[in-house]
């Protein structure tokens, strides 16, 4: 949500909309999102209490630093997202453009700088860069291809006739279109959902009157809820297998800070203003 967002990249190349201001529309809705999800983990810590020895711990180790060093040391890890959103906010350069140089810029900071990167990892970085390509690429070339079959064969059309001759009100085809969009975000990742439906949803977005920039946000927003809803969301896994905690404790513990992002995800569905305020 919150720019630079990939997702918003992809959906901008499918629905031949500015990029530039897909990411202005995320700001104010990831900002709400994130309020929210704070809002919960206050509340949630305030009555289940904290563990206070770590971080006391944590915050000592930070304290004897002191704020000039710990700044110093985090001065050029905080300058790469000042760079990329100033360089497209700005106008000098693309967001693509602006991908390649955070690369660049990232690769000579952990070479020369941070010195975390040495010549003997580079053929690993290389492999694992070039498996996460290849498998991405291949799931955007399959559906890009896919999308344009849709669109020969008349599906969107279709689809769009289906589901406003099925749905009488706007509320109720915008609600159908929501539900879908976090099933399909449960069982798949969200750039690969988003290239498989945008073609099929935007046609019926812009009908009841949806703006597609706003749609688009509507559409990362809702995906991104699948994509942690118990209980086959795969992030969830992910989060498994990151802290050794089994998918179902893990998944009853989501479900009220997924009812939390649901509330936001709605407030941004129904209240376009959040998407269009800055635009």
């Amino acid at each position: 949500m919150i720019p630079p967002s990939i997702p918003f990249i992809w959906y901008g190349i499918t629905a031949s909309e500015s990029i530039s201001d897909l990411f202005i529309a995320g700001i104010l809705p990831g900002c709400l999102v994130g309020i929210f999800l704070i809002g919960y983990g206050y509340v949630y810590w305030k009555i289940k209490g904290e563990d206070k020895e770590k971080i006391h711990a944590s915050v000592s180790v930070m304290r004897k630093k002191g704020f000039i060093q710990v700044f110093k040391e985090s001065f050029f890890a905080i300058l790469m997202p000042v760079i990329i959103l100033g360089g497209i906010y700005s106008g000098v350069m693309t967001p693509t453009e602006a991908a390649c140089i955070a690369v660049i810029y990232s690769f000579i900071i952990s070479q020369c700088v941070y010195k975390t990167l040495s010549f003997k990892d580079y053929p690993e970085v290389f492999r694992e860069t070039l498996k996460t390509l290849a498998s991405v690429m291949y799931i955007v070339a399959v559906a890009m291809a896919f999308g344009r079959v849709l669109a020969l064969m008349g599906v969107p059309t279709v689809v769009n006739n289906a589901v406003t001759s099925i749905f009488s009100s706007k509320i109720a085809i915008i609600l159908f279109m929501v539900v879908i969009m976090i099933l399909l975000g449960m069982v798949m990742e969200v750039v690969s959902a988003l290239l498989i439906i945008a073609p099929i949803f935007i046609p019926i977005a812009t009908s009841i009157g949806i703006d597609p920039v706003h749609f688009g946000v509507i559409m990362i927003v809702v995906l991104a809820t699948g994509f942690v809803t118990p209980p086959v969301g795969l992030n969830l896994y992910v989060a498994s297998g990151m802290s050794g905690v089994g998918i179902m404790p893990l998944g009853k513990k989501t479900y009220p800070i997924l009812g939390v992002f649901m509330i936001a995800a709605l407030l941004i569905v129904f209240v376009p203003w959040f998407s269009m305020a800055l635009l």
